[in-house]
Order: C-alpha cells, then structure tokens, then sequence
C-alpha cells in the first residue's frame, strides 16, 4: 500500500524494490524485498508541503551500493542500501541556489562513473557532485526553471554531453565542465516539459502535452535545427521508446502512437491510452492506460497495433511508468504498488 497518493516511480536493485512514499511531513524511502513486498528498511525525513498530484515526484537511483532520492523540495540523499543509513545529503534550493518548478522536483539525478548529475533550477540550472561524498564538482548548464525530466548522457557530433529539459528550452551541457554547448526554445504551459528528450545520433527529440505536440532536432556543433515538428505525439510527462527508428509513446488526449522518428510520419495510433507509460522488452511494448489501469502488451512494430494480451492489475488512475526488472513488472496507481511475475 502506498500513502503518497501520487506517482513517484519505483526503481529496482540487488533483490530490492526502492520507492518514495509519504505520510504526514515526512517523505519515507522504502526498500521492500522483490520477491513478498515486504519493507526491508526505510528511511524518513521531513518534508512538510501539501497535498499536490502527491508529494514525492522522483525514482531513486542505485548505484553501487547507494540509493539516491530527490524530494519535492530539493534535498537529495544519499543513502546505505543495506540500512538505508544517510551517508550524505545535499539541499538543491538553499546549498545549489536551485530553484524548483511549480510542482516540485521530479526529475531524478543520474550517474556518470564517479559524477552524480542533476537538474536544479536556479542559477545555474545543471550540478554535478561526486557521488561517493556530495561534493559539488561543477555547475553549469541554463539557469531558470527547472524542467521536470533527469537529465541524459549522450554523443552528439563527437561531444560528450548532458542533454537537459529546462522550464523553456532544451540543451546540451558539456560533460565535463557543464559549459551550454547548444539549447533550443521549448515552450510548453504552465512550462511543464517533462517527458525526457530522446537522443538519436546527432538528432534529439523533443515531446510535451497541452497541445504543444514534438518536434526533431538536429545538433551540429553549437547549432541546434529544426529537422520537423508536427503535433502527432503529446506526451504530458511518459517519455516514449525508441526501437528500431519508431517511437511509442501515450499522447494526449489519451492515444498510444507509433511515429517515425525519421519524417514525424505516424504509422498507427490507438485510443485508450490516457498519460500512462510505456516500456519495451524483448520486441514488445508494455503500455499503461492511465485513466483505467490496463497494462497492455503490443506488437512493436510500425506495420500496425497488434495488441498481444491485457489484464488490470491494479486499477484506477496509473500515471507512473511500468518498470521492468529480473522478469518482474512493476505497476502502480495512487494507493498501491504490484508486482508481476512476467516469466
């Protein structure tokens, strides 16, 4: 059972489920056993704000050995994974002059090697830190809001680089100094751009919902141009997949489509797709209806929608994505977390 009343993803590692919950002002970081679901540990501090789309936004993020959670309002911890001990702990807003978008924070650190990369918002609007002890390595990137995706290590024209979904743009941060190598204008309402860009060689596309619709960008160098845009895919805040030159992904208002990365050339869409995410394993895509609950599985391929079997776990309003791991499938809705034995 899950008291945040949201949609705060879980991720998996070492046999262990690890998910943030909440109760009262306290966010709680729980590590439940894969196999029964039950709590292995959990780790509580205070977070006092309201009720708002729930409380607690972002995965946590393992890496050997530690478990990293972004709450809301900026504190990110590092903590044990064997105790859930907090090893270390660093304040976006007050100790990274961060600024948080108007639903809080939701878009989880990443790692890379030795680095831990998040978005902050503020001044700067990109940090890296060493992971093992919090220290802050370098900031960079474009200050303002902060968008609501993780940032994503890519190459793009030989350039090692972060690609970050800021409040009003998205941009290319060097990665080894978070320099702005390029950025383009990506305006969406109440500048929720959420669904994280997918890079594709030197090409990224971008996707946001309220009508704002995707668009192909091309980046040389310091120059980012438009390849296509179109307003076939609407993704409020699940980010697609990319197979084999074709992205799935749910748009709004409640479609799962199949589009050509390409040309923005749509190959089919489905209706009974309402904001939930999509995941794809072995040549299938795991869709989620977001209204109702059905977890559905479908053919990926672009010659058309071949649904191969559904079935509801759970429910109700499922806005987080499905995550799947050691054969297992991970579904939540508001109130309740499932898990699925897809063997």
């Amino acid at each position: 059972k899950m008291s945040d009343r949201g949609y705060a993803g879980p991720s998996v590692a070492e046999g262990k489920v690890f998910i943030l919950d909440h109760t009262g002002d306290q966010d709680i970081v729980r590590a439940l056993d894969l196999r029964t679901g039950k709590d292995l540990w959990t780790h509580q501090y205070q977070q006092p704000s309201k009720y708002d789309h729930g409380y607690s936004h972002a995965t946590p993020v393992y890496c050997d050995g530690r478990l990293y959670t972004l709450g809301r309002l900026g504190l990110l911890n590092c903590l044990d994974v064997r105790s859930g001990a907090k090893l270390w702990s660093v304040d976006l807003v007050s100790d990274l002059k961060g600024k948080h978008p108007t639903w809080g924070y939701a878009g989880p650190p990443i790692i890379d090697g030795e680095k831990l990369v998040v978005g902050t918002g503020g001044t700067a609007g990109l940090a890296a830190l060493d992971r093992k002890t919090g220290k802050v390595l370098w900031t960079g990137g474009v200050g303002g809001l902060a968008g609501y995706g993780p940032p994503m290590k890519a190459t793009i024209s030989g350039k090692t680089q972060y690609v970050v979904f800021g409040g009003s743009c998205v941009y290319g941060a060097d990665a080894a100094s978070g320099k702005v190598l390029w950025q383009t204008p990506w305006s969406t309402s109440y500048d929720v751009n959420a669904s994280t860009p997918v890079v594709a060689g030197n090409f990224v596309f971008i996707t946001s919902g309220y009508g704002t619709g995707c668009e192909l960008v091309k980046v040389s160098g310091s120059q980012a141009e438009v390849a296509w845009k179109n307003k076939d895919m609407q993704s409020h805040f699940n980010s697609p997949v990319y197979l084999d030159g074709y992205l799935y992904g749910t748009s709004d208002p409640g479609n799962l489509v199949c589009m050509s990365i390409k040309d923005g050339r749509v190959a089919w869409k489905q209706s009974g797709f309402e904001k939930g995410g999509v995941a794809a394993v072995d040549g299938t895509i795991i869709a989620v209806d977001g209204r109702g609950g059905d977890v559905v599985m479908v053919s990926a391929s672009p010659s058309g929608y071949k649904e191969l079997g559904r079935f509801k776990p759970l429910g109700g309003q499922s806005w987080s994505p499905p995550v799947i791991a050691d054969g297992k499938l991970l579904i939540r809705n508001t109130t309740a977390l499932a898990c699925l034995d897809l063997k």
